[in-house]
């Protein structure tokens, strides 16, 4: 039986990969699996463990993949099941495990069974796979509650014979009704389709989400874009983090230990406390869930030690590693939201003509940051391209967003595009190396020349070898299955042990000292001339 030192998920550094935006193989300028086969070689010597992709099933891509029209299939745009077994075991054989997305809160509206609900109408089992109701008003022209989309506007759609469907998310994403035994079963059929060839586990998208509440209680508050569950000062919603999604999780886990080598499930939940989310990684439950509270928090030391000691705190508690994460695709990267001043609230985008960052001092805290986190005990996510410094894009045209986000808020949230730009490989290759040809399905700016990975690799200070150097001590000394302690320091130092290593990042204007038996082993940045730590900037010393 796997013990908490062996359980190779409890320490590991997962990649995350966007197939759309990581290598394109045949030039169309969107990525797919083939060309995420051919660079696997190129994280294995990066020195990850594991590798997630977003999703890669068949689609109309109204939301980039995460409207799924069938689980058990590819898109097209991507491959096929083909491509998807030859790189499972391409990654098997470098010593990579491979997690997939998996999106159970809802399916596209072109899903078979949305299809049929459609066609059966209303009272029908097959729109009890799905969350429909009747409006309210003399005619049922109203929704049935105020619930608002998270992309914006009201989270229900009418169809043609005057019922109302949920929708969450984009009005292309029906929510699926989970107290429908049907929706139960097919997704432990989808997890077994899945585990039989291969993946070692599956990151859970709105893991939050699949239950509602039973009185569907009305709640007027707009849905906010990955910020938390609710406004400051707004009741609980009921949308959110109900009871209910436990019992799903017990079920699944069942499921997932049945397969040897360690396979598991990782939630997506933006849930808090920590020790509400903590729940999702009970011993019977999860194994991992995004340390989100931990991505949020301002580029300050009390801060930074309050998440760290809190979260780390409930997890032990559950008997469970803290998941730490600094950038996804979700999110505006770390090395452009660090660019702002601190405490301004975390942007959902940004495009021409919104305040720019500080793009020099944005890299230099997100390195400082990065060393931070890689430092800290449990498992690590690092998002495509951070490695290499990578900024968010921001300023694409408008005329080139695709997120719904931008349409649905009236134009006023610039979405998630910036982030998902295809990333840099080569210099003065053709789209930076993403692909054979100039295509990309996004357009990349001509900046990102100077962060390709053939600029950086094996040169001295490069944000890419400081990650391959992070990596290979984090392994050298056990840091993710180690244990911290914190070390007093001025308040503008964040300071801690992990085993033998001392971790020290200086927030504050002065150079901060560090002890005189320190053996520096890697820093984010350059020490000044007599040794000491300059402000922002983190070191890693034996001592």
């Amino acid at each position: 039986m796997p013990s908490p030192t062996t359980d190779w998920w409890r320490s590991a550094v997962i990649y995350q990969i966007y197939p759309r935006s990581f290598a394109d193989s045949n030039g169309d300028g969107m990525g797919d699996l083939p060309g995420i086969t051919t660079r696997l070689s190129d994280l294995r010597d990066l020195g990850v463990d594991a590798v997630w992709l977003s999703p890669f099933y068949p689609s109309p891509q109204h939301d980039a993949g995460y409207d799924v029209a069938d689980y058990r299939s590819v898109d097209p745009l991507f491959g096929d099941l083909g491509d998807a077994d030859k790189m499972i075991h391409e990654a098997r054989a470098l010593g990579l495990k491979v997690i997939i997305d998996l999106v159970p809160n809802h399916t596209s509206h072109e899903h078979a069974w949305f299809r049929a609900a459609l066609a059966a109408g209303s009272g029908s089992p097959e729109r009890e796979r799905y969350i429909f109701r009747d409006g309210r008003g003399p005619d049922g022209s109203e929704p049935p509650n105020g619930w608002q989309s998270v992309f914006g506007g009201p989270a229900w759609e009418r169809v043609p014979d005057g019922q109302w469907y949920l929708h969450l998310f984009d009005v292309s994403q029906p929510d699926l009704n989970w107290d429908s035994p049907d929706v139960r079963e097919e997704f432990v059929a989808v997890l077994r389709f899945w585990l039989d060839r291969g993946v070692d586990g599956f990151r859970v998208d709105v893991a939050h989400g699949l239950i509602k509440d039973a009185d569907f209680a009305d709640w007027h508050y707009a849905g906010e874009i990955l910020g938390g569950l609710a406004p400051e000062g707004a009741p609980p919603p009921p949308m959110w983090d109900q009871d209910g999604v436990h019992d799903i999780y017990r079920q699944w886990r069942g499921v997932l230990d049945e397969y040897d080598g360690g396979r598991i499930l990782v939630a997506e939940a933006w849930v808090q406390p920590a020790d509400r989310l903590a729940r999702y990684v009970r011993p019977d439950e999860m194994h991992q869930a995004f340390n989100f509270e931990y991505l949020d928090t301002p580029w300050s030391a009390d801060p930074l030690r309050r998440v760290i000691d809190s979260t780390t705190a409930a997890n032990a508690a559950v008997g469970a590693p803290t998941t730490w994460v600094l950038s996804n695709h979700d999110v505006v990267r770390h090395a452009t939201r660090l660019g702002y001043p601190v405490g301004e609230p975390r942007r959902h985008g940004i495009g021409i003509g919104d305040p720019q960052p500080d793009v020099a001092l944005g890299l230099r805290r997100a390195r400082a940051a990065t060393l931070q986190m890689l430092a800290l005990p449990g498992s690590a996510y690092l998002y495509q391209g951070e490695e290499l410094g990578l900024p968010e894009a921001t300023e694409i045209a408008d005329s080139y967003r695709q997120d719904p986000a931008w349409k649905r808020s009236g134009h006023t949230e610039r979405g998630r595009d910036g982030c998902r730009v295809p990333i840099p490989w080569e210099a003065d290759a053709p789209s930076y190396g993403f692909g054979p040809r100039d295509a990309s399905w996004l357009p990349q700016p001509p900046v990102w020349a100077e962060y390709a990975v053939d600029r950086q690799r094996d040169v001295t200070g490069s944000t890419y070898e400081m990650y391959r150097a992070a990596l290979r001590l984090r392994a050298t000394h056990k840091l993710g299955l180690g244990t911290l302690s914190w070390v007093d320091t001025p308040a503008d130092v964040l300071a801690f042990r992990n085993g033998a290593l001392l971790v020290l990042t200086n927030f504050g204007d002065a150079p901060a000292e560090l002890p005189l038996s320190a053996r520096v082993q890697l820093t984010s940045g350059p020490l000044t001339a007599d040794g000491r730590v300059p402000q922002d900037v983190t070191v890693w010393a034996r001592v």
